[in-house]
């Protein structure tokens, strides 16, 4: 079964990558503890890496190769997580133009995880208001969770469960196992049935 994750971070390391690899550990951990039989083949496309032939391709319509590979490795995929900093309220140039070059059928039906840092937490809506759409119009399957990490989120509580429960996610859907249920209801025998309670309100 094959993850991409795709992290738009300009730095080497970067904090979009940090949470893209523990949303990568998440998911690659549930699967594993779901004992389903596959296992995980992750890849990681290093959009920064790219961004030269992402230009190229642009302005000539032709990838360069190893864009193609990625390009290819995204449409090849059982599901994806996607990870951007925040750049004037929304995910930045060099991620959206990533997904610009992307055949527009590629991520069809595919399980998505959005995730995206910055410096604020008044940024955290850029997961709804930006990403969730994009991938929305690019007919994916977003997973109800997203992530979004900001400086002073990094070993607080909360980010880490908000990155299992995304993770458990997309793992579920990638490996087409049902969303956990809550068990049903045991009734017991002194539930009086609907009918005696509407008589009892009747009045004489």
């Amino acid at each position: 079964m094959k993850l991409v994750v795709v992290s738009a971070g300009l730095s080497a390391p970067s904090s979009s990558r940090i949470l893209a690899d523990r949303l990568t550990q998440a998911v690659t951990s549930q699967v594993a503890g779901a004992d389903v039989g596959v296992d995980v083949d992750v890849t990681v496309v290093e959009l920064r890496d790219l961004a030269v032939e992402i230009a190229h391709n642009l302005v000539t319509g032709f990838p360069g190769p190893a864009l193609r590979e990625a390009l290819d490795a995204v449409a090849g995929a059982d599901g994806l997580i996607a990870v951007s900093p925040v750049f004037s309220a929304s995910y930045s140039g060099l991620f959206k133009s990533f997904f610009d070059v992307l055949d527009k059928d590629a991520l069809t039906g595919k399980p998505v995880l959005v995730g995206a840092t910055g410096g604020t937490p008044r940024h955290s809506l850029v997961l709804e208001h930006a990403m969730r759409p994009l991938f929305a119009y690019l007919r994916a399957v977003v997973v109800p969770t997203a992530v979004y990490a900001a400086s002073q989120d990094w070993g607080a509580e909360g980010l880490e469960q908000r990155v299992e429960r995304a993770g458990g996610e997309l793992a579920r859907l990638m490996t087409g196992l049902a969303a956990a249920r809550p068990a049903p209801v045991e009734w017991g025998d002194d539930v009086i049935p609907f009918e005696r309670q509407l008589a009892a309100l009747r009045v004489e």
